[in-house]
């Protein structure tokens, strides 16, 4: 006979199962970092990145500190925008945005003779250069968003998880230390391993602390 489990049930044995497993691995997770790993983790089912992702002083309690206060997040693909949970962050009075599909975003890039990413980095500089960047594909968003910070720009958090093998690795580093140079909260997924989804999941383990979610 089958358990038939509702959707509830089902994440929170499937949390249940990550921590056990993060102990017997002997993975100790800082107390303030362990939701944004959880979660990762329970999109995965991936635990290395309880080993590779890396956190700035604070990450975790000033990014759900801004979301408290309505800021909005910006991603690189409308797969992550999607992934973001429209309801937790509604009712913190933000919004999540993605002008990778924008035709003035395409446009500058055909003109300038650049990346999607880059021109949508340079837009979000310009309309939103105080939210949440969130970045799960493009290696040169993150590069484009160091040199922006380079220039001025201080977005109030940085989420830096593209996945791949061409400049994924170095781009993170850049961002990484970019951040750290000058006191902008980071969470990194360091390594080629990442995603939109994974993206997804860390903005909305933020989310979900901020709005006082169990799971």
């Amino acid at each position: 006979m089958k358990h038939i489990m509702l959707p509830g049930d089902i994440e929170r044995t499937s949390m249940e199962i990550i921590s056990r497993e993060l102990e017997e691995r002997g993975i100790t997770v800082p107390p303030e970092q362990a939701a944004v790993v959880k979660r990762v983790i329970h999109t995965t089912a991936d635990f290395d990145f309880a080993q590779t992702l890396r956190f700035s002083e604070n990450a975790v309690a000033l990014g759900v500190e801004a979301l408290n206060k309505g800021t909005n997040i910006v991603t690189d693909t409308n797969m992550a925008r999607a992934g973001v949970s429209r309801p937790s962050l509604t009712k913190l009075g933000g919004e999540v945005f993605c002008y990778m599909a924008d035709e003035d975003v395409a446009q500058q890039a055909k003109t300038r003779g650049t990346t999607r990413a880059v021109a949508a980095m340079e837009k979000m500089a310009r309309e939103q250069p105080g939210a949440i960047v969130a970045v799960g594909n493009a290696p040169t968003a993150l590069l484009e968003l160091a040199e922006l910070m380079e220039e001025g720009l201080r977005p109030t958090l940085v989420i830096a998880a593209p996945v791949g093998f061409v400049n994924v690795v170095e781009s993170k580093k850049r961002i990484l230390e970019a951040c750290l140079a000058r006191q902008v909260p980071i969470i990194a997924a360091m390594g080629r391993k990442g995603g939109s989804a994974v993206a997804a999941a860390i903005c909305n383990a933020l989310l979900y602390t901020a709005t006082g979610r169990e799971i």
